[in-house]
């Protein structure tokens, strides 16, 4: 069989890259902005090493940046059981009022019925399972509760606790609507003055939301692309939007995503053939072979070895190209992942799909 992915059916180890670990980047820059940016010609495999504010003379009058502005919860917590044994819990989806589903971890498994003591005389209740997450009642509003007691989550690469400083650079200066549980991390790098700069410069600015899950984190258990099945992200495409997008195409200019969330959220929204206001549960699973509809220049940071985030931008961008680029980065002594540096991505030929 060939080792070539473009002739057999592509596996995870097709996106197998080495990383040092000391290139896992473990807080972030003192400032927004203070990144470096490598640009990829998805094209023609060009790179350019420069710094995330040459950004604004990346970009062009009438170009469109889309942004993803949810809002991390603070959403990891320790607890006791009854019993006196130690449970951590991470929050994936407020439920509404007390209620919401979470990964716990304890030496036993959680029980329906099991009640858990939490910091500030809280007691959740353990009421079932939905799949591999444990649903809790909270005997007080969760997101109050969350906002007030909880630790901001930092991904398991980060091999810290999370500290106050987190609670505002681990967010987005435009985060709005709380219910993520890890951050968008391509939105981290932009400060009020280079947005402010980019939309003085003509770009215009237009939000969509995806609350980005723990799953997000999770690595992908099968060596086959197409056995894998996504985790459900719930995610919102607004009319204006949609409608910004429009003008933004008839006047000639490019739609621009920050970060694979929107990428996700907007190629989710465009699935039925034209892009169309949507809200709901997504798991679509971006690989090589896809056909993107609506982006046309993607922002995104370095993302974790056979990945589906590191498949997406490799089905945007050309796998050879963007294990190429990820060498370069890697010589080159590029922070990776959440706190890391970023790249500034354009599609390789056959990318978009006309229209």
């Amino acid at each position: 069989m060939s080792d070539d992915p473009l002739v057999r059916p592509a596996t995870r180890a097709d996106f197998h890259f080495d990383l040092p670990p000391a290139l896992i980047a473990q807080a972030p820059p003192a400032l927004r902005g203070e990144s470096r940016l490598l640009a990829l010609d998805g094209a023609t495999g060009a790179v350019a090493d420069l710094l995330f504010p040459a950004l604004a003379e990346l970009l062009r009058p009438g170009d469109l940046l889309v942004r993803n502005d949810t809002r991390v919860l603070p959403a990891r917590i320790h607890g006791r059981k009854s019993s006196g044994g130690a449970v951590e819990i991470l929050v994936e989806r407020l439920l509404g009022g007390g209620r919401f589903t979470a990964q716990a971890r304890s030496s036993k498994g959680a029980r329906p019925g099991q009640r858990i003591e939490l910091p500030g005389g809280a007691v959740a209740i353990v009421t079932g399972r939905v799949d591999d997450l444990v649903e809790f009642e909270l005997d007080r509003p969760a997101l109050d509760y969350f906002e007030m007691h909880g630790e901001m989550p930092l991904p398991p690469y980060i091999d810290r606790p999370a500290g106050a400083g987190d609670r505002e650079r681990y967010q987005t200066v435009y985060a709005r609507a709380t219910g993520a549980v890890a951050a968008p991390t391509a939105g981290l790098h932009f400060g009020a003055p280079l947005l402010a700069r980019l939309e003085a410069g003509g770009v215009g600015i237009a939000d969509i939301t995806l609350h980005v899950g723990a799953g997000t984190f999770q690595p992908m258990r099968t060596l086959d692309l197409g056995s894998h099945r996504m985790h459900a992200e719930w995610l919102s495409v607004p009319a204006t939007t949609v409608a910004a997008i429009a003008a933004t195409r008839a006047r000639g200019g490019r739609v621009v995503a920050v970060g694979t969330t929107v990428v996700r959220s907007l190629e989710t929204a465009a699935a039925g053939g034209r892009l169309e206001p949507f809200e709901g549960e997504t798991r679509i699973f971006i690989r090589p072979g896809f056909r993107f509809r609506v982006v046309d220049l993607l922002v995104t940071n370095f993302h974790l070895p056979e990945s589906t985030l590191l498949m997406l931008v490799s089905a945007f961008a050309g796998r050879e190209a963007v294990l190429a680029a990820y060498a370069h980065a890697v010589r080159q002594g590029y922070r990776f992942f959440s706190y890391g540096d970023a790249m500034f991505v354009a599609p390789s030929t056959g990318a978009r799909t006309a229209g």
